[in-house]
């Protein structure tokens, strides 16, 4: 997020981090990405690190409660470390505190993460790949793909999170929203393309219910394996941002390279899958109705105008405008 917490500033990081015998001699907020709060932190010895402040009361899709929200994130934040345990130098895990702890709640709301600094450059998040740029992230999810799952590796829901706002949104559009400066234009945008996505909502459960009839086994995915969650130090990629580790069909990752069979053919080879179009089809659906649904549970909700409302705003238009323009193919 590019606005700070109000209710968590430097002090209070710096008083968390000692739960991993962190004395901080230097910490800077860093605005980047969306939903969580960063700040690179150096230790009065020197060494870096990167912090991650997670918002429960907007982590839905670790879980609907913040409770059951951070009993999620813990549970992607152990599975990360398990399989950094066991030797895979693409995973960049959180660290331990002194107690063994992955994530540390604070307070009712927050949740804090510590990692150790990755050299490199990360893409953007729509970013265009290189076919040997492809090559080389699907290398690592087949590796990735073929692990044993981690004991307390979180199941993944078929449904996007969020379906029931989105659903709802669908059927209120007909009286104004008062959340506040985004709600009402968020309202006609929705009422103005309630049919055509209404249609996604048709189309995604079509997929689901094929992708369900064929049963494919389970395996450990990341979930989000797009170039801003890849770091490149120029010999090495490693993948960040685990929070939404889980138990999955392969092509909740794999659908972020597109749909050709032929691109798969690496990947087919070293792990046996042959991924299953209709799945590939589902989980780009599945997440553009996940993240309208989650603009609009901020829209609605109290809200002011803010850098990252308005980065929202434009995250909600987009989304609902691509989902309206891309009917879904049989597969």
């Amino acid at each position: 997020m590019e606005q700070r917490p109000e209710d968590f500033d430097d002090h209070r990081l710096t008083g968390v981090l000692r739960e991993w015998g962190i004395d901080a001699a230097e910490t800077g907020y860093l605005p980047v990405g969306f939903g969580d709060h960063h700040w690179s932190v150096t230790g009065a010895d020197g060494r870096r690190y990167f912090t991650t402040l997670s918002d429960l009361e907007r982590k839905d899709h670790c879980g609907p409660t913040p409770d059951a929200a951070f009993a999620g994130l813990r549970d992607a934040m152990d599975t990360a470390v398990e399989l950094g345990g066991r030797g895979l130098g693409f995973v960049v895990a959180p660290l331990r505190t002194g107690d063994g702890r992955s994530t540390v709640r604070v307070g009712g709301r927050y949740a804090l993460a510590v990692f150790p600094h990755t050299p490199g450059s990360s893409g953007s998040y729509d970013g265009e790949r290189s076919d040997e740029e492809r090559e080389r992230v699907l290398d690592l999810l087949a590796e990735l793909h073929r692990q044993p799952p981690p004991a307390r590796t979180p199941r993944t829901s078929l449904q996007p999170h969020g379906r029931d706002r989105l659903a709802a949104a669908l059927e209120e559009t007909g009286t104004p929203w008062r959340g506040g400066p985004f709600a009402e234009p968020a309202r006609e945008l929705i009422a103005a393309c309630a049919d055509a996505l209404r249609d996604r909502l048709a189309d995604f459960d079509r997929l689901a219910a094929e992708v369900e009839r064929r049963g494919a086994a389970q395996v450990v995915t990341h979930g989000e394996p797009h170039p801003g969650n890849l770091m490149d130090d120029g010999s090495a990629l490693r993948l960040v941002d685990w929070d939404t580790a889980g138990l999955a069909v392969p092509e909740r990752d794999l659908s972020e390279f597109g749909t050709d069979p032929a691109l798969f053919a690496r990947y087919t080879e070293r792990t046996g899958h042959a991924p299953d179009p209709a799945a590939l089809a589902l989980y780009p659906l599945r997440w553009n109705l996940g993240e309208a649904a989650e603009y609009l549970g901020w829209f609605r909700a109290p809200h002011t105008r803010t850098r990252d409302t308005e980065l929202g705003w434009r995250g909600l238009a987009e989304t609902v405008h691509r989902l309206a323009a891309a009917p879904v193919p049989l597969p």
